[in-house]
C-alpha cells in the first residue's frame, strides 16, 4: 500500500533544517508520496494537520518532543496516524518506542513498521505524550534556550539543570487521587504517561506508552546536593525507592498550589496550576518498529 503522507518539519528543531533533505530522499525512495509542509512555528502544526485531514491517511513529524506536543491536538482530532522522524534534542517520545535516531532507520519503520495505539496524557484540556510536571523541570524549560540546545545537544539539559537545582527551593502542594488528598513539600512534581522524558530520564522503571495509567513522583527533598544524589537513580526511574520520594500511580489526578505554578508538557510549558491529569487510553495510532 502506497501512503500518501503529510510531512511536517520544525526547521528550529536540533537537526530539522540540516537533515530535510536526507528524509525526503530516504521517505520518497521507500515509496511514499509526500505532501510537504515546514514552519518555524510548531504553534502552526494543529491549523497544518486540520487543513490536509481528508487528503492523507499519515502524518509525519520531523522534530523533537515539542514538536510532537505542538501536533498532538490536531493528531487526536483527526485520528491520523503519526510518523516520527526524531530531530530534536532529546526524543524521548522515540526513545520510549524503539525508534532509533538513525534517519534511515526511522524512515523505514514509518514506511514498513507496524502501528500500534498508544495511550496519551491529559492535563487541563492539553494533550501529552511523556511527561507533565511542575517544579524543577518547569524551570529548567523556562530557562533552555534553543541557541543552548543547539549547541550543546543533550548536554544542554545537565547543564541547566544543574543551575536550577542550585536554585531550587520546594513549595507547598496538595495532591488528590482515589477521593484521597495528600499535603507535600516538593521539588518537583512529575506525571508520566510514557517512560522516558528530561533526555532520557525515566518517569518511572516499568512505565510503558500503553498500560493506562499515569505514574506521579513527587521529590520531597530539603536540600539541593540530595537532587544530585539521586539524578543516576532517575536515569533508569529508581529513585522511586528512595527517601524523600513519593510515587503514586492512577488514571486520574489533581495538583493543587497556592499560587498558580507553570506546568510542563513534553518540554513546554502549556498549562498552569491548578492541574487536572487524566490518562486517554489507547488515544492515537504510531508507526513503530515490527516485531518480526
Amino acid at each position: 500500500m502506497t501512503h500518501r503522507a503529510l510531512l511536517l518539519v520544525n526547521r528550529q528543531a536540533r537537526q530539522g533544517q540540516k537533515r530535510l533533505p536526507e528524509a525526503i530522499r530516504c521517505l520518497k525512495q521507500l515509496g511514499l508520496n509526500l505532501i510537504e509542509e515546514y514552519t518555524e512555528q510548531p504553534q502552526h502544526l494543529d491549523e497544518i494537520i486540520k487543513r490536509y485531514e481528508h487528503e492523507v491517511d499519515l502524518v509525519i513529524v520531523g522534530g523533537g518532543d515539542g514538536t510532537l506536543n505542538a501536533a498532538v491536538d490536531a493528531l487526536v482530532e483527526t485520528q491520523l496516524t503519526l510518523g516520527i522522524l526524531p530531530l530534536g534534542t532529546a526524543n524521548d517520545l522515540a526513545r520510549t518506542l524503539g525508534i532509533p535516531n538513525s534517519l534511515p532507520e526511522a524512515c523505514k519503520i514509518i514506511a514498513n513498521g507496524e502501528v500500534r495505539r498508544i495511550d496519551l496524557g491529559w492535563v487541563n484540556g492539553k494533550h501529552f505524550f511523556n511527561v507533565a510536571s511542575c517544579g524543577l523541570s518547569a524551570k529548567i524549560t523556562q530557562r533552555l534556550t534553543k541557541e543552548t540546545k543547539r549547541r550543546w545537544g543533550i548536554l544542554a539539559y545537565a547543564i541547566t539543570a544543574l543551575q536550577v537545582i542550585w536554585e531550587s527551593r520546594p513549595f507547598s502542594a496538595e495532591i488528590s487521587m482515589n477521593g484521597k488528598s495528600i499535603s507535600v513539600k516538593t521539588v518537583q512534581i512529575a506525571v508520566g504517561n510514557g517512560r522516558y522524558y528530561g533526555g532520557g530520564m525515566a518517569v518511572v522503571h516499568d512505565a510503558t506508552i500503553d498500560d493506562q495509567r499515569l505514574d506521579l513522583y513527587s521529590l520531597e527533598i530539603k536540600h539541593w546536593w540530595q537532587i544530585i544524589l539521586v539524578l543516576p537513580a532517575m536515569r533508569q526511574g529508581r529513585h522511586i525507592h528512595w527517601r524523600g520520594v513519593r510515587a503514586l500511580s492512577g488514571q486520574e489526578i489533581e495538583i493543587f498550589t497556592r499560587k498558580p505554578r507553570p506546568i510542563n508538557t513534553d518540554g513546554e510549558i502549556t498549562t498552569y496550576t491548578p492541574a487536572h491529569f487524566r490518562v486517554i487510553p489507547n488515544a492515537l495510532s504510531v508507526l513503530v518498529p515490527s516485531n518480526e
